[in-house]
């Protein structure tokens, strides 16, 4: 991965700034940008407004891209791929374009930070550090791709400690990492931004091994990981979900799933990492974990209809997420709703997964990819039906169907992301309770 500018906010105070992206990242960046004094140069690719903050925004091309060249320094969102050749143009002419996170890094006192990457399973570990600390009486802010971000002037300073959720994206802008690193998993995604898996695995990874890296804490359970491990922090704390298991605080958090104990158990050794006392004591951990509320549309039961149960699992967005779900439900039948935006992920590994489950599995698959994952189950002989259905609600229906006289769970983890039919995954979710709703009393196949 090439070597990113050592720049930091600060540095930006006597710079000419272009503004790439206005999301929940670019909106932050430009509060702070503002809070600083400096009024950058807006640009966007699918501009919201004309104006923002009473600033013009430009369409990046219909004259943005060419304004972002007249800049010092361009800050990008991190949806904007560092692999798009407009960036590759901006860089080659001598332009540094940076992220808002490698920027607070450069200045942060990073041992006090601990970023969390993986593909699966990072916001949960955020949070559970997040909420962990909060109980053992630290001010600790949880922030980065969860949503809030640290140099944001309206999240403040005032902390004990930073647990950053670091995207595979927000990865290729850091030019230091902090000592500790976690990384929860690792399995193939978001190729439409990184080319390839390779690319992918080593851009996700990069958190480790950039410099200041010296502990990483990984999932000892992936065999990807495991694989890569050259690629990780000089010192490796390797942690699987079978580990401690006289360690009964995780069942406080209440979060169903082998991988859900692992990830509060690599949360725990992130707060060993960063020295903080009572992360060996398990009655301490067991009453900081209480009241963890889990996040939204990771394996939420929403309701149960005539015996059968409904589980909310929408940020489901590749076929490692799908197996811990059906793993989580392994003990009993399962409807499994599946499909959603096609980005080329190879879900060989979810039809060989179907195979080897015991229990009575109907598969309903949703455009664009819905084919290509019952091809995939098919290609398999995995034995189980595949539905295939055109949109949600008529999913919904005929997994409730076939779910009601097995007592089966109605399971909706896409394995895919929302955007095609839905704007995001908490509009995929919505649209998934209405439809259990309507199920009330229904018998019928659509």
């Amino acid at each position: 991965m090439p070597t990113r500018p050592t720049i930091s906010w600060s540095d930006l105070a006597r710079s000419t700034v272009g503004l790439w992206g206005l999301g929940v990242e670019g909106s932050a960046n430009l509060r702070r940008l503002r809070a600083d004094g400096i009024v950058p140069t807006l640009v966007d690719d699918w501009p919201a407004a004309p104006a923002v903050d009473g600033l013009p925004v430009l369409a990046t091309t219909q004259g943005g891209l060419e304004a972002l060249a007249r800049c010092e320094v361009v800050v990008k969102t991190p949806g904007i791929s560092r692999y798009r050749a407009e960036v590759t143009a901006l860089e080659a002419s001598g332009v540094p374009v940076v992220g808002g996170l490698g920027l607070w890094l450069q200045e942060a006192d990073r041992s006090r930070v601990v970023c969390i990457t993986g593909t699966k399973g990072k916001s949960t570990t955020t949070a559970i550090v997040g909420h962990l600390l909060g109980g053992l009486g630290y001010r600790c802010l949880v922030a980065g791709n969860i949503g809030r971000l640290p140099y944001d002037p309206e999240v403040g300073t005032d902390y004990d400690f930073w647990a950053v959720e670091t995207s595979s994206f927000q990865a290729t802008d850091l030019a230091v990492s902090p000592p500790v690193v976690a990384v929860t998993a690792l399995h193939p995604d978001h190729l439409d931004w990184h080319g390839d898996t390779e690319t992918y695995y080593r851009d996700k990874l990069s958190a480790c091994s950039q410099p200041g890296a010296a502990l990483t804490v990984a999932n000892g359970d992936s065999a990807e990981l495991r694989a890569r491990a050259g690629a990780l922090s000089p010192e490796v704390r390797w942690v699987g979900a079978a580990d401690s298991p006289e360690d009964t605080w995780p069942g406080v958090l209440g979060l169903a799933g082998a991988h859900n104990r692992r990830n509060a158990l690599i949360a725990r050794a992130c707060l060993v990492a960063l020295g903080v006392a009572a992360a060996d004591d398990d009655r301490a951990l067991a009453a900081a974990a209480a009241g963890f509320e889990p996040l939204d549309s990771r394996l939420c039961p929403i309701g149960v209809v005539d015996g059968v149960a409904f589980v909310d699992d929408s940020l489901s967005t590749n076929a490692l997420s799908v197996i811990a779900a059906l793993d989580t439900y392994g003990t009993g039948p399962v409807a499994l709703i599946v499909g959603g935006q096609d980005r080329g992920i190879d879900y060989a590994e979810l039809g060989t997964h179907l195979r080897g489950r015991a229990q009575p599995t109907l598969v309903v698959t949703l455009p664009a990819n819905g084919p290509r994952i019952g091809a995939a189950i098919a290609a398999a002989g995995a034995g189980v039906t595949v539905s295939d259905r055109a949109d949600l609600e008529a999913a919904v229906a005929t997994a409730f169907a076939w779910a009601v006289p097995r007592h089966a769970t109605v399971l909706l983890s896409p394995g895919a992301p929302s955007f095609g039919q839905f704007t995001n995954y908490k509009a995929r979710a919505d649209a998934f309770a209405t439809a259990m709703r309507a199920q009330r009393g229904s018998r019928a196949l659509n």
